[in-house]
């Protein structure tokens, strides 16, 4: 019986071919439904879609813990994400034509690049967090400039802040999920004063990833070429799948 529940729970592939699936449907109803649709189906992708971040942060904090060497990580992480900016961009209505991939140099502040860009900066956080020669005072500005850094992407900073509060408290589930709560709450408000309203409110659907996160087995797959393909799989997917958008916006539709 024990065997037959375990079977049953998620395993890391799942969990990240959720999130790509996830992320799949937010960025076609961005694409179907531009703007701050109010269609039912365009909403309904869109909650899909708040899956997907607090998965890619969770996993994010985990490979931290088990990696080999931090600063490849980090390289690879940032390697994908400006990578990622340009197919971004692309994808984005905002594309007009080159200049447009120059952060800025469209009038919002918000949404300039793409979430690896957060999720990039939230593994420094870490590195930041245990680094044991700095004091708590220069923890807590690096933390803040990071931010700064951080806030024009999608996701804007709370990306970073959920990858910090999510390896910080490893192995303390509650502790985890109240941060990011709380973080996303602070990122639905603002969402919602700055850009929209329902949109705002949209974003506290990310609260659903919870019982996904419940689920969760600890391990990686039974498969090994699996592990392999998936263990950077939703990174390239990624700005690939931006880039089948962006082609399907300019060509298609």
């Amino acid at each position: 019986m024990l065997q037959q529940t375990y079977a049953h729970r998620l395993d890391a592939n799942m969990l990240k071919l959720i999130a790509i699936l996830a992320m799949t449907a937010d960025h076609l109803a961005w694409l179907l439904f531009p703007g701050y649709s109010t269609v039912p189906i365009a909403l309904f992708l869109h909650v899909i879609g708040r899956l997907t971040c607090p998965i890619m942060c969770y996993f994010i904090a985990e490979g931290y813990h088990y990696t080999r060497s931090v600063r490849r990580y980090a390289a690879r992480l940032f390697i994908f994400a400006f990578i990622s900016h340009f197919a971004y961009i692309f994808a984005s209505g905002d594309y007009v034509d080159a200049w447009s991939f120059v952060p800025f140099s469209r009038g919002s502040f918000f949404n300039q690049t793409g979430v690896m860009w957060s999720l990039a900066w939230g593994l420094v956080m870490l590195c930041i967090n245990d680094a044991e020669r700095l004091q708590t005072w220069a923890k807590t500005l690096l933390v803040l400039l990071i931010c700064l850094v951080a806030f024009p992407a999608d996701w804007s900073c709370i990306a970073s802040l959920c990858v910090l509060s999510i390896g910080a408290n490893r192995g303390n589930a509650r502790r985890q999920i109240a941060w990011c709560v709380f973080y996303v709450s602070i990122y639905a408000a603002v969402y919602a004063l700055a850009l929209d309203p329902l949109y705002g409110l949209l974003q506290l659907c990310a609260v659903l990833s919870v019982p996904l996160r419940g689920l969760y087995n600890g391990r990686r797959g039974a498969d090994p070429k699996l592990n392999r393909i998936m263990k950077w799989g939703f990174y390239v997917y990624y700005p690939l799948h931006l880039t089948i958008i962006g082609l399907l916006r300019e060509f298609v539709l």
